[in-house]
Formats: C-alpha cells, sequence, structure tokens
C-alpha cells in the first residue's frame, strides 16, 4: 500500500508551547477517529526548541484532501489547532521511497 506522508512545520514561542502541544493532543482526537488517517507524531526540536514538527501518514493524499478535510472529523481538529496556523513554515505531502529500514538499535530494549 503506498501511503502519503503529511509534514508540517511550526515555529512556536516557548511561552505558547503547552498551550500547542495541549491543542494538539485535542486535535489528535479527531485524526485518530478519521478513517483516513494510518498514524501520526508531533515531535519538537531538541536543538531548536521553538521547532516542531507535525508527521501524519494519510492512506492517500486525496483520502487527506477531500476524505479528512471534507470530512465529520476536520472542524474539530481544526478548531483546536486553529491558532497555530500562522506558526506554520511549510504543510507538504510526501511520497515515501523504497529506502526503508531499521536501524540496529530498533531490536534494543
Amino acid at each position: 500500500m503506498t501511503t502519503t506522508v503529511e509534514y508540517i512545520r511550526y515555529r512556536i514561542a516557548s511561552q505558547d508551547q503547552k498551550a500547542f502541544e495541549e491543542a494538539y493532543a485535542r486535535a489528535a482526537e479527531a485524526l485518530a477517529a478519521s478513517p483516513e488517517c494510518i498514524d501520526y507524531e508531533l515531535a519538537r526540536c531538541e536543538e531548536e526548541k521553538e521547532r516542531y514538527i507535525l508527521r501524519i501518514r494519510w492512506t492517500s493524499i486525496d483520502a487527506h484532501l477531500n476524505g479528512f478535510r471534507k470530512g465529520e472529523h476536520f472542524p474539530a481538529f481544526f478548531s483546536a489547532i486553529r491558532p497555530y496556523v500562522t506558526a506554520i513554515e511549510e504543510m507538504q505531502h510526501y511520497l515515501v521511497t523504497g529506502v526503508v529500514g531499521p536501524g540496529k538499535a530498533a531490536g534494543q530494549s
């Protein structure tokens, strides 16, 4: 199965980070309920703490744009993250290539 990976890069000021993460925790409920969403992950940069990346795997770009965005779960998702839309630096869809695999640490607990 070919999936689409959406990456959204944010720059969030330190005083807004707690509220930003709480907003995405609420928005995640809509992602989890969406049949178009495979999984998602919000990560914060260790070197530049104001930078975040949201990774969402969708079943396809069409499922994201015409399913999720036009579906019943999008309003709750967008309502939660609306205050941070202006902080988006990049929002793009990518197709995973055949270059994938586990690293040596994957088998360690």
